[in-house]
């Protein structure tokens, strides 16, 4: 049976590097997906919900639900996203939000039809290396804190990559720290957040990489604006552009 995915695309994806979702519909269909786009999506409600706006992340997650109901009552249907945050929300805060309004079988289904992209790809569709992807340089990979520790993801990334010809891939000296980013940390704490970012960065330097890697968005970009603002001599990449680069 073709395995059918639903593509939520995060809001800093959709707003600011819609291309990394294009990436994703390219991945997938050489894998042999059916991929479909639901335009009237919208966010999981993780801003709200780290606000401490219970009541209103509750109103975007029961959009969520509606959004991709289909993909929760279908067999072989997945919901999959470039970004380990957004479905570490979903994952693990909906029941909490949601668990009296929704059926076992729909709580069920959220927490294990709902996919980070790398792991979906290794662990879902078992492929670990896309067929003609390169990239030359030299590069780290940084794990985003929610892939670490909402949703368990350090290994996929790393097959993947290890598959894809011209790039040296790196280990950062301090691969489990925080880029510093942590969604509303850095907008009420952003002396610590942006010393946080440096030593992501400089961490990255210190390897010899080119180019920080990560599964991610807003991670690259809280990272992005240190190295332009200190014009560092490296760059950014979110891993979905990498993996559809080459072919």
């Amino acid at each position: 049976m073709r395995v059918s995915v639903d593509l939520f695309i995060p809001c800093f994806v959709d707003q600011i590097a819609p291309e990394i979702g294009f990436s994703m519909i390219k991945i997938l269909e050489k894998l042999g997906c059916s991929v479909s786009y639901n335009p009237n999506q919208t966010c999981c409600g993780q801003p709200a919900f780290n606000a401490g706006f219970f009541d209103e992340a509750c109103k975007v997650a029961q959009k969520f639900v509606s959004d991709f109901r289909q993909a929760l009552e279908s067999e072989q249907h997945y919901i999959v996203a470039p970004s380990a945050s957004c479905v570490g929300m979903v994952r693990n805060q909906y029941e909490r939000l949601l668990g009296d309004a929704l059926s076992k079988e729909h709580l069920f289904a959220i927490e294990h039809k709902v996919f980070e992209l790398c792991e979906f790809i290794v662990d879902v569709l078992e492929v670990d290396k896309i067929p003609g992807a390169y990239y030359k340089a030299k590069a780290v990979y940084h794990d985003s804190c929610s892939a670490l520790r909402e949703c368990m993801i350090y290994d996929a990334p790393r097959k993947l990559l290890a598959g894809v010809e011209g790039l040296e891939l790196h280990e950062p000296a301090h691969p489990n720290e925080c880029c510093g980013f942590g969604g509303t940390f850095s907008a009420k704490f952003p002396a610590i957040a942006a010393g946080m970012a440096m030593q992501k960065v400089e961490d990255a330097l210190a390897q010899g990489a080119e180019l920080i890697i990560s599964s991610d968005f807003s991670c690259l970009l809280h990272l992005d604006g240190y190295i332009k603002k200190h014009q560092k001599a490296v760059d950014t990449a979110h891993i979905a552009d990498i993996l559809a680069s080459g072919w």
